[in-house]
């Protein structure tokens, strides 16, 4: 099998949120959600777990600190979701505290990667070891949505904590137009990007709208990623801003940028719905998002997997061949049978990610 780094896992947040316990398989996880209404408020049952990161040959994730704005709670489960920027910097805090424990805690199962070093090491254990033996999975911390932060300044206190890449926005509003708010980039929104530069953050525009995008990538001078996102176009406007357009993935590769294809039905085919047939959607509609960005790119260095798995959804609001997370290994053939060399699924499943981070990353 292929190494997978995987750029978007909401971890933190199922873990506080559900109490989901990721050193559990995701079988196990499901068992304990049984004849409760989680699999419901999560959009489907577990699919992510260390024994299935290490079925799946999961080497390194880009694991998110990621909390809404209350006026997108989804109900009273929703515990995360804040009121004011105290509330958001508490609860940012309490999904720092779980990152640090479980590495702490279970370093033969996680440890964190903060620098270039930890990359290498992490990597170079899977890759001589690797099989079926049991490896320590890298994370990689990611705020996904600044709105909620104190101030800039707060920024610097969570890099000291580990943050090494950020989305500046999730719903919109505080700095720029998002996936759900649209407004023009403003000076705080644009300090924020100064700020993330001079730390050396790596910026990830997924959830941004067209506009802010552009924007970010033309006034941002580090390293930029789309890490969970589609191309709108083959959406066919279904998707509002939460996706790609041609223009914005144009430019996010002359960047050197590269984006992280999310296999959510809702996100691969226009005919899905809740409730629809579970064969509505195939790994090929997979193959058919990595394909388009491949054929813009002209090559594939720019595109990856940004799962997001368990991040709002799950079984069997997927592809009908994948049932946990260690199913993205059935790309491979997939991929083969599409015409793609053994080099290009290396650049797809961790090369490109990987090449990012060593940009990224501090020595």
């Amino acid at each position: 099998m292929t190494l997978l780094i995987d750029a978007h896992q909401d971890i933190a947040f199922n873990a506080l949120t559900f109490k989901r316990d990721i050193r559990l398989s995701a079988q196990e996880i499901r068992e304990q959600e049984k004849d409760t209404l989680i699999p419901l408020w999560n959009e489907g049952e577990a699919t992510v777990g260390w024994p299935d990161y290490q079925a799946g040959q999961i080497a390194v994730i880009f694991a998110t600190l990621w909390n809404p704005p209350k006026a997108y709670c989804s109900g009273a489960w929703d515990v995360l979701s804040y009121q004011n920027t105290d509330q958001a910097s508490r609860l940012a805090h309490h999904q720092f505290d779980y990152y640090h424990r479980l590495v702490e805690e279970d370093p033969d199962k996680f440890t964190l990667i903060l620098g270039q070093a930890d990359l290498t090491r992490v990597l170079t254990a899977w890759e001589k070891l690797g099989d079926g033996k049991a490896c320590p999975v890298g994370l990689m911390l990611h705020m996904e949505g600044a709105e909620g932060l104190r101030s800039i300044d707060e920024l610097r206190e969570f890099f000291e904590l580990g943050v090494r890449q950020v989305g500046p926005v999730w719903a919109g509003m505080r700095f720029c137009g998002g996936s759900k708010q649209e407004r023009p980039f403003d000076s705080e929104g644009l300090e924020l990007l100064d700020t993330m530069a001079s730390l050396g953050l790596g910026m990830d525009i997924s959830h941004m709208s067209e506009s802010a995008a552009l924007t970010a990538m033309d006034h941002f001078e580090g390293a930029v990623i789309a890490s969970h996102s589609n191309a709108r176009t083959l959406l066919k406007g279904r998707s509002g801003e939460r996706h790609l357009t041609d223009q914005v993935i144009r430019k996010l590769f002359e960047r050197g940028g590269c984006v992280g294809v999310v296999p959510y039905n809702k996100f691969l085919s226009t005919k899905w719905e809740l409730n629809s047939p579970h064969d509505t959607v195939t790994i090929s509609h997979i193959v058919g998002q990595i394909d388009y960005f491949c054929q813009m790119a002209g090559d594939s260095t720019h595109v990856g997997i940004g799962s997001d798995l368990d991040g709002g959804f799950g079984f069997p609001n997927i592809p009908m061949e994948i049932d946990t997370i260690k199913d993205l290994q059935k790309l491979e053939p997939a991929l083969l049978a599409r015409g793609y060399s053994t080099e290009d699924i290396n650049n797809i499943f961790h090369l490109n990610w990987k090449n990012h981070l060593e940009k990224m990353l501090p020595k």
